[in-house]
This record gives structure tokens, C-alpha cells and sequence, in this order.
């Protein structure tokens, strides 16, 4: 059932691309701002039963609907899985911005690409040049791969029904909005937000990181993934961009030169500088990642089968 649900959210995904901003990120947000909104006290302990409310309450009354709706036909959970999981994940949350970007730097046309940059990025691109526009554009689809599809893909897998893409995305959003709201009020009401994702995000991390090493030069995303991720700020996420730039043999992380200002940022990946060329292998990479993804789900299927 994983595969085929798997399978008809990639066709539904070509065939109606969603406005993942509009449906299901501001929507999710304005869930998230509620809940903080009435429970944030700036104490850790509020932010613990916000939290729970917040992302805990919606995975229960997933897994109820799902019960509900497997019980009186299979099919009907299957409709569920393809639904929530075309909400939660998938390719054309980055795919769109990633590709007219490379259209742009490969016309030499430095001005759009930094528009679609900072469009997709929400970051200042003033004055960025096409290395510095590719590399943060690999970056951005890595870490998008990860967290849109791969992740949550283990999670869906992981626990029955769609409670697992439910759990991650919302753990996602609540974190990111929560945090952005604590670096302004100085409180602890986001801890315990920021340390069960994660938790959530630990082994996803590591196999999204394993699965580009398996199908990109494995020797150097090995290595980049034991010397380089600490230096990052977000360790597990360094770990998978890591591991990413080492299978492609391409440089990430490292400085950018915004106008006048100088971004410090820990060196990723080994090889020769980002280009647009490189964002085309970045797309390779990603896509034999997704058929391993697929394989594997064959024959752990297949394996159900047979037991």
C-alpha cells in the first residue's frame, strides 16, 4: 500500500501541481500561531503541552479516521494515504523555483536568477554571483528533497497510515514558526519544539544522507558526512547536505558575499566550485535517491507478500 500510494501522488503531482504555500503552509502556520498564541507563557513547560496540542491532537485524529476508514474499506485508507501525503510532500514544493533558476544561469541572466532565489529562499540575493546562486540553489533543493520528500516518505512508512507524514510535517511548521517567535520574545516556550524535531528528524537525516551516498561517489559523501556536519548550524541537516555535496563532488556551504556583508558559513562537500551543471547532477542525484526509495519499498512489499 506504501508503494501505491507512493506512485499516485508522483502521477497526481505532474498532472496538478499544488500550491503547497497556499494549501497547506500558511494554513498549518495560522494552526501553529493559534496554538502559541494561547498557550505561550514564555515557560518550557507551555510550550510542551502546546506542542502536544498542537501536532500530537491532529496525528490522533488521523490515525481515527484512518482506522475508520480501513475498516470499512481498504481502499478508502488508501484514499486517505494518497491525500495526505499529497499534502505533506513531494517534488513541486522545490522543483519550480529550482529549475527557472537554471534556465536563467545557464541564459546568463544573473538578475532573474536572483529574483527566483530570493522568491524561493526568502533571502537577501543582492549582488550574488551565478557560483553563489547555484550553490545555494543545491543547497535549497537538498534540503528540500529531504524534508518534503525522503523524510517524510520514512515517517509515512514507519507508522501506520498517514500519522507519520502528519507527524513530521506539523513537527516541521511548529518548529519553524515557534522558533521565529522565541528569537524575538527571548523565552523557552520553543524548546521543547525544537528538541523533539529533532529527535523526529534524526533518522531521516541519516538515511536520506546514506541513500545519496548509495547512488552518488560514496567514498566522498562518506567522508564528508563523518568530518564536515558539526560545523553547521543545523546538525542533522548538515549531515544530509554533507553528505549530498560529497556525492555530487561538489563544493557547498562556504562563505557568500552578499553586497557588502559576508555570510560565515562552514565548508560542505569536496570538488569544484557550484555551476549550473552541477544543479543538473544535483537533479540526478535526487531522482536516483527517489527510485532507491522505491525499490526498496518494492521489496519490502514483495518480502510482506511472501511472508
Amino acid at each position: 500500500m506504501s508503494l501505491l500510494s507512493l506512485i499516485a501522488v508522483f502521477l497526481i503531482e505532474q498532472l496538478q501541481p499544488l500550491d503547497y504555500r497556499r494549501v497547506v503552509a500558511e494554513p498549518l502556520g495560522a494552526w501553529a500561531d493559534f496554538i502559541e498564541s494561547r498557550f505561550n507563557a514564555g515557560a518550557y513547560r507551555h510550550g510542551v503541552l502546546a506542542w502536544c496540542l498542537a501536532v500530537l491532537v491532529p496525528v490522533i485524529l488521523v490515525a481515527i479516521a484512518y482506522g475508520l476508514l480501513h475498516a470499512l474499506n481498504p481502499l478508502f485508507g488508501l484514499a486517505l494515504n494518497v491525500a495526505v501525503l499529497y499534502l505533506t510532500m513531494g517534488f513541486r514544493q522545490f522543483s519550480h523555483h529550482y529549475t527557472e533558476i537554471q534556465l536563467a544561469l545557464r541564459n546568463g541572466d544573473l538578475e532573474r536568477a536572483r529574483q527566483l532565489l530570493a522568491e524561493w529562499q526568502g533571502v537577501s540575493t543582492y549582488n550574488l554571483g551565478s557560483e553563489d546562486i547555484a550553490r545555494l540553489s543545491i543547497e535549497g533543493a537538498l534540503a528540500a528533497s529531504h524534508r518534503h520528500v525522503f523524510a517524510v516518505l520514512l515517517w509515512f512508512v514507519l507508522l501506520p497510515g498517514p500519522c507519520g507524514a502528519v507527524l513530521y510535517r506539523l513537527s516541521s511548521i511548529v518548529r519553524e514558526r515557534w522558533a521565529k517567535l522565541d528569537a524575538v520574545d527571548r523565552s523557552d516556550f520553543s524548546l521543547f519544539s525544537a528538541r523533539v524535531f529533532g529527535m523526529i528528524d534524526w533518522l531521516p537525516s541519516r538515511t536520506t544522507a546514506s541513500a545519496f551516498a548509495i547512488v552518488g561517489d560514496f567514498e566522498d559523501a562518506a567522508y564528508c558526512w563523518r568530518t564536515q556536519p558539526a560545523q553547521w548550524p543545523d546538525r542533522d541537516l548538515g549531515i544530509v547536505l554533507a553528505a549530498g555535496a560529497g556525492a555530487l563532488g561538489v563544493q557547498l556551504g562556504r562563505p557568500v558575499v552578499d553586497g557588502v556583508e559576508v555570510s560565515d558559513r562552514a565548508e560542505l562537500g569536496l570538488g569544484d566550485p557550484a555551476d549550473v551543471d552541477f544543479m543538473q547532477s544535483a537533479v540526478g542525484l535526487v531522482w536516483r535517491a527517489t527510485v532507491l526509495w522505491m525499490l526498496l519499498l518494492f521489496l519490502l512489499g514483495l518480502a510482506t507478500l511472501v511472508g
